[in-house]
């Protein structure tokens, strides 16, 4: 009898798996129709959202990163708003302020007025341009999902991610992101140039008529029980032993390869592995499969760690990038 009900449970889990598997493909099919040449950063930023956390977009202007946001908010039916970050955005511009208000009898009270925060897809643009304290705001809204304006706590709305924005290019004025705010991003997304093929299809597409606008594909309610699947996927003891080897030998001096000793100035913590374990399992359900593989952290490798790790001076000296480090890794432990 408990054998019947645990084959029931394991079919119902496999027909959801597949359901979610089919409408995801929708949404990047539905993404894919506006934004051009860029599969990998769909897919990237898809499995960010998918794995519940946030997401750090860095490219040069002009390749449609703003786009990509309003693309995945309009698609996956989500409230979304944009934050422009500038030198003087202060805390209160983001997270809301409490107002005074006086009423007909003259009685004084408070009242908050939410601040952009609160919505369910946050873009967070050009984030390094803002000072410290105003991104330390951001960081408990990321970080706990709620906000604390006067002693009082708010929740902010289900689900809630943020994906923020950097420019590689005029650093002069900006204030880089510290390392404990770059931990909380679960990927770090590079945006990069398009192919020939797919900057001369877009061309096309944005120059003649009318340009393709994106359509709903499915609400709030299916991305958050896409995330609760991903959760329940079952992850291998091999790719588990995979994330466990590849995040610890990126570290100084602990569990790394021999030939790397004294490169890496500092490494990932845990929170690499379990942005490993979350996003596998998403970029697993995206390709229709019930479980990860070794070549999803292969694939993941320098989304999940290219921020959350530096190499020395010396490394940097004898032409070696974090890129290049972790190639190495990856050929080496995996």
């Amino acid at each position: 009898m408990n054998d019947t009900i645990s084959e029931e449970m394991k079919g119902q889990a496999v027909a959801h798996a597949e359901k979610a598997a089919e409408i995801l493909s929708k949404v990047r099919e539905g993404v894919g129709r506006v934004i051009f040449g860029q599969k990998d950063v769909i897919d990237q930023t898809l499995i960010t959202l998918l794995a519940g956390g946030h997401g750090l977009l860095i490219g040069v202007p002009g390749l449609a990163k703003t786009k990509l946001v309003e693309a995945l908010g309009t698609v996956l039916g989500l409230d979304w708003k944009r934050i422009q970050f500038t030198p003087d955005l202060m805390p209160a511009d983001i997270i809301g302020s409490e107002v005074l208000e006086e009423a007909d009898d003259r009685h004084r009270s408070f009242r908050f007025l939410k601040g952009p925060v609160f919505t369910q897809l946050l873009m967070a643009d050009e984030i390094n341009r803002a000072s410290p304290r105003t991104q330390s705001a951001l960081l408990q809204s990321m970080q706990e999902r709620q906000v604390t304006v006067a002693g009082t706590r708010y929740n902010l709305p289900a689900p809630f991610h943020v994906l923020a924005t950097q420019n590689p290019l005029e650093q002069e004025g900006t204030y880089p992101l510290p390392e404990a705010q770059l931990d909380r991003f679960l990927l770090q997304i590079d945006v990069l140039y398009p192919d020939k093929e797919a900057e001369k299809h877009m061309l096309l597409a944005t120059t003649f008529g009318e340009e393709a606008v994106p359509v709903r594909v499915c609400g709030p309610d299916v991305l958050a029980a896409a995330q609760t699947i991903v959760r329940h996927i079952p992850v291998g003891e091999k790719v588990v032993e995979s994330i466990l080897r590849l995040v610890r030998a990126a570290r100084p001096d602990q569990d790394g390869a021999a030939d790397l000793r004294g490169v890496v100035s500092w490494g990932p913590g845990p929170r690499a592995s379990q942005a490993f374990m979350l996003a596998a399992r998403a970029r697993a359900l995206i390709e229709g499969r019930l479980a990860p593989s070794t070549d999803d952290v292969v694939a993941l490798a320098g989304p999940v760690l290219r921020h959350r790790m530096a190499i020395s001076f010396a490394a940097r000296a004898e032409g070696m990038t974090v890129m290049s480090v972790i190639d190495r890794l990856c050929q080496q432990l995996l």
